[in-house]
């Protein structure tokens, strides 16, 4: 059985958990305060869910997760990631990040900034515009669910969402094409990393990340965009 490996407990990481766990995945999960304090999580996640630090769920991962914001001192457990597909869901928020020098000045990506924290991983953007939560204005018992959760749909349906994914690496790619078909989406390749910032906040594609697109909306957003001047 496939175990991924999320490394950060949060909305994001708990939320991608959960829904895994019901694709048929098994998940290791690691924060930043150790496994102990993840018990609840765990016991309310199921047996098919583990806790660990993150240099253990790191090492037992066939693939991982890096569900927490870029910055530039992290320590993350490269020599355990080493030769395996990271999906990064972050991104960049300079109220909440701060400043990124070679993202302002349009330089490299977030993106190609953790995949120089992971050197001898691979990296690939993926989840990072489709909501984690509720949605803001409860109109329907259904908007009470992650999008993640209310927008998935099966194979071939007409109203199926599309996201995203990036990476400098095509097995990664295609790694989380099926992932992403597991869950209940369709995937769009917008590769490599350097291009990653079309699917970056307040690009056209972004407008949608609450109620999602379809693949053919996505392309043609991803086309649009823009990137403002360095």
């Amino acid at each position: 059985m496939t175990v991924i490996g999320i490394l950060g407990a949060g909305q994001a990481g708990s939320t991608l958990a959960r829904v895994s766990i019901a694709a048929g995945y098994d998940v290791v999960l690691a924060n930043s305060r150790g496994p102990e304090t993840l018990a609840g999580l765990v016991a309310r996640l199921g047996p098919r869910t583990r806790a660990a630090s993150a240099v253990d769920a790191a090492a037992a991962a066939d693939f991982a997760v890096t569900a927490f914001p870029y910055a530039p001192g992290d320590r993350l457990p490269v020599a355990e990631l080493a030769g395996k597909v990271v999906i990064d869901n972050n991104n960049h928020m300079v109220w909440r990040d701060g400043v990124l020098p070679e993202v302002e000045a349009g330089l490299k990506t977030v993106h190609e900034l953790r995949q120089e924290q992971l050197p001898t991983s691979k990296v690939v953007k993926a989840f990072t515009h489709v909501q984690f939560h509720e949605r803001s204005t409860i109109r329907t018992p259904e908007d009470a669910l992650p999008a993640l959760v209310r927008l998935a749909r099966p194979a071939g349906a007409p109203d199926r969402r599309a996201l995203v994914v990036s990476s400098d690496h095509p097995d990664a790619v295609e790694l989380v094409t099926r992932y992403y078909d597991d869950l209940g989406f369709d995937a769009v390749d917008n590769s490599p990393l350097s291009e990653s910032w079309r699917s970056a906040p307040g690009t056209p594609m972004w407008r949608h990340h609450v109620d999602g697109q379809s693949r053919e909306q996505l392309v043609a957003n991803l086309r649009s965009a823009e990137r403002p001047p360095g």
